[in-house]
């Protein structure tokens, strides 16, 4: 975990979040959200998300389809968003915001990540990623790595950013990121 945060920076944290996206979201989505980064701990998420509902900050704005409350910012907590949200340093709030907003595209959308890992006869391990869009294969991969422990943060990794290493996928195979290769990419003869 690279960067922590005390309580009150939680609170403004979540509350930035809320108000950015501008629509109400259930508890479990804003989890996976908050997951994204290592910023804040799900204890801490958990007590101050159940301070800023006390505080009047955040308040139930109906249900989703399966039932679960959704939960937006009020007016005050948007008045307390936007006069706060300098404490914490911009690149985070922006690199927060981003994921989140990349992660609710990949939930429209119906994007499911699927993992398996499978231990080979010479020690090493089979990894498996794809991706399913609404039922049908968008992606899938597989690599063999040397170690279980390599192979359980790359699953983990993937659970976590399936779009982010999709995109990366695309960008490198497309050219866009031709910095990888040192060179402009589409500029070669084969």
């Amino acid at each position: 975990m690279g960067v922590t945060m005390g309580k009150r920076n939680v609170r403004i944290y979540l509350l930035y979040l809320l108000e950015n996206i501008d629509y109400p979201l259930d508890y479990p989505t804003l989890v996976d959200i908050v997951r994204q980064n290592d910023y804040v701990a799900y204890l801490d998420l958990a007590e101050e998300f159940a301070e800023l509902q006390t505080m009047g900050l955040v308040e139930k704005a109906g249900q989703n389809d399966r039932g679960e409350d959704l939960f937006a910012v009020t007016r005050q907590g948007r008045l307390v968003a936007d006069s706060l949200n300098g404490e914490i340093m911009a690149p985070i709030l922006d690199k927060s915001l981003n994921d989140a907003l990349r992660y609710l595209d990949f939930k429209a959308r119906g994007v499911t990540p699927h993992t398996a890992m499978e231990r080979l006869a010479d020690g090493r391990v089979s990894v498996k990623l794809w991706l399913d869009e609404k039922g049908t294969e968008l992606w899938r991969t597989e690599l063999v790595v040397d170690t279980v422990n390599r192979a359980t943060r790359m699953v983990d990794n993937f659970s976590r950013h399936p779009d982010a290493v999709y995109r990366g996928v695309m960008s490198i195979v497309s050219g866009n990121v031709n910095y990888i290769f040192g060179e402009n990419i589409e500029k070669r003869q084969y």
